[in-house]
């Protein structure tokens, strides 16, 4: 499936570490930036949870909320979570029925070795529910400093 900039954003509900389902209609009305990321506790997923973290004061004065979604279950989520202080809820998504929603379920390869998995991508969904911006293949180093001046804009 491909979905572009000013599409509505898919809706969805799944298991998250709040402890509860999280469905994204539940967000009409306000800015979500739902991450998507390959695997829990893991360098670049980690670093990028953290840079989230670490600039979660900027993105709240901007107006969003962060969603982090990746394969893994709500309970190695919420060890990933409480290891790195994360203050945001962490989704299960393990049929990766919502990435291939959002189709960032892909085709990847390693080692020669080609399999499924998610590529490190970013929704911005704006108070109406639609993609505002989508950062696919995300590069963790600068990608805070991305989703904050797409937020300004």
């Amino acid at each position: 499936m491909t979905i572009a900039e000013n599409d509505l954003a898919p809706v969805f509900t799944l298991p998250a570490t709040t402890g509860a389902n999280i469905n994204l209609a539940a967000f009409k009305g306000k800015i979500v930036v739902l991450y998507f990321y390959p695997r829990d506790d893991t360098p670049g997923c980690t670093k990028e949870a953290c840079n989230f973290r670490d600039g979660i004061k900027a993105l709240e004065k901007a107006g969003a909320v962060v969603l982090g979604v990746s394969p893994d279950s709500v309970v190695c989520h919420e060890k990933f979570r409480q290891k790195f202080h994360l203050p945001f809820p962490l989704l299960a998504d393990v049929d990766h029925a919502v990435a291939e929603k959002y189709g960032v379920w892909k085709e990847k390869s390693m080692y020669g070795k080609k399999y499924m998995g998610l590529e490190r991508s970013t929704f911005i969904i704006n108070a109406e529910g639609r993609i505002a911006k989508i950062f696919r293949k995300v590069k963790v180093e600068n990608h805070l400093q991305e989703v904050l001046a797409a937020l300004a804009s």
